[in-house]
């Protein structure tokens, strides 16, 4: 039990598990979203290709945010 202990406590690991919780919610809801949009005969199909440009860009954002937040909160714990 000691050596799971030492790996979940380290930085990169930890951070490598929030980045993939992110993703993988993130992830969902994006396709989820352009699937809706490229599918709706109302919306243009460069509509979903607009969105996935803008996603892009929002998520790294996003992800520095909670990251950040998450790191901010770790050092709380700690001290």
């Amino acid at each position: 039990m000691g050596r799971l202990n030492k790996v979940m406590e380290n930085p990169l690991f930890r951070s490598f598990l929030l980045f993939s919780a992110f993703r993988a919610v993130y992830g969902t809801v994006i396709l989820v979203v352009t699937l809706f949009l490229a599918t709706n005969d109302n919306t243009p199909f460069w509509y979903s290709i607009i969105f996935l440009l803008f996603s892009m860009v929002f998520s790294r954002i996003l992800f520095k945010f909670i990251k950040s937040r998450w790191q901010k909160d770790q050092t709380d714990v700690v001290t």
